[in-house]
């Protein structure tokens, strides 16, 4: 490897922390043949989300995607853990939570902006410098090219875990035309710890590194139909994301990162209550959440998450607010969740309003949760 090169990664990596990026590894650009495979199976199982790129040979071959790579930079910047003086649910202030990958700005926005920074820095030093940078939305597997580019393990939950920083990090890339040595991948693993897959409330991680994705709840709370009862029950109060298999984590013990302002959590926005998310207009939405990457699917996934977390909470104060979504929203989806919102929380009050709406509802899966929660009412009436 000629000395140059071998310089300039020195010099990138000790420049890290100036650029806001606390780890950087290098990946060959070869074809990841083993990924293809197991994504391969992952998709005849029916276990993909429907959020992944497609093309199977684009997610796995760098060279269709950049012509002629030499190297792949994989970056990870670490984000808090901790929410400082969070607020707590109170009997008619029950609150939501989003997860702590959505806590600062859109993480896709500032791993872009760290990226285009050390894109500048190559630049000033390698004039013909070409680059290709991605991050989650692009078609390489993000957590593939930090494995093999040394950036931490392929968890049991499918996280990518560093030694040094645990999984609260968020992976990028950059391809490039730089013949840049290799890092080795981590050694370290989970050993015999299995307290993720133990952990997971739907059972979604149905082995080590496996993730049938349509019964994880970050993915159901992204999703914008109607949910099974089980799986509305399982969601509790998330508005948005998962964080149980990384919490329960012994690698993410004790570790919380605060140097990233920009990655900083508002305890109000990212814990909060949940009964204005029923009459927030799209503009409101916007101004508050837009600027997170909690917003990318829109207003009516969160809106059904708080609906479903004040059923769970059984938050009798929110019964008038839902029987509005019940008569007025628009919404099959909301107007069903509204319902089986009432049957959880009970009483004369949500019946009545229950079996007033069944006899004006049109669409077959909002009568079909109305009637089930007619009927858990009655059974709660004859306990």
């Amino acid at each position: 490897m000629d000395a140059n090169w071998v310089k300039l990664k020195e010099e990138m990596k000790a420049a890290s922390r100036e650029l806001g990026i606390d780890a950087i590894g290098v990946s060959s650009p070869n074809t990841f043949d083993a990924l293809k495979e197991k994504l391969i199976r992952h998709r005849e199982l029916g276990r993909e989300s429907g959020f992944e790129e497609p093309d199977l040979d684009r997610r796995t071959n760098p060279s269709l995607l950049f012509d002629r790579p030499r190297s792949i930079i994989a970056i990870a910047v670490a984000y808090p853990s901790k929410l400082p003086n969070p607020p707590k649910s109170e009997p008619g202030a029950c609150r939501g939570i989003i997860s702590r990958s959505s806590w600062g700005s859109d993480y896709h926005t500032v791993l872009r902006g760290r990226l285009q920074k050390l894109e500048a820095w190559l630049r000033e030093r390698v004039p013909d410098l070409r680059a290709e940078s991605m991050v989650d939305t692009g078609a390489l597997s993000d957590r593939a090219v930090a494995e093999r580019a040394g950036i931490g393990w392929s968890g049991k939950n499918c996280a990518i875990i560093s030694p040094e920083l645990g999984s609260w990090i968020y992976l990028g890339e950059m391809i490039t035309n730089l013949p840049l040595e290799p890092d080795q991948p981590v050694t370290e693993g989970c050993g015999s710890c299995t307290k993720c897959i133990d952990a997971c409330p739907t059972g979604a991680l149905v082995g080590p590194g496996e993730l049938d994705a349509q019964r994880c709840i970050s993915f159901l709370t992204q999703t914008k139909g109607m949910l099974s009862d089980t799986y509305m029950r399982k969601i509790g109060n998330r508005l948005y994301g998962c964080d149980t298999c990384q919490i329960v984590c012994p690698e993410n013990k004790g570790k919380n990162w605060t140097q990233h302002p920009d990655l900083q959590p508002d305890p109000e926005l990212v814990k909060p209550l949940l009964q204005p998310f029923l009459t927030m207009g799209n503009r409101e939405f916007k101004e508050r959440y837009g600027a997170t990457s909690s917003a990318w699917r829109g207003r009516k996934p969160i809106q059904r998450n708080a609906i479903i977390g004040l059923g769970n909470f059984k938050d009798e104060s929110a019964i008038p607010e839902l029987v509005h979504v019940l008569k007025e929203d628009p919404r099959p989806v909301l107007r069903g969740t509204a319902a089986w919102a009432l049957g959880r929380i009970g009483g004369n009050q949500s019946l009545d309003a229950l079996e007033t709406a069944y006899e004006r509802e049109e669409d077959m899966e909002a009568r079909e949760l109305i009637t089930t929660a007619i009927q858990s009412i009655q059974d709660q009436a004859k306990d």
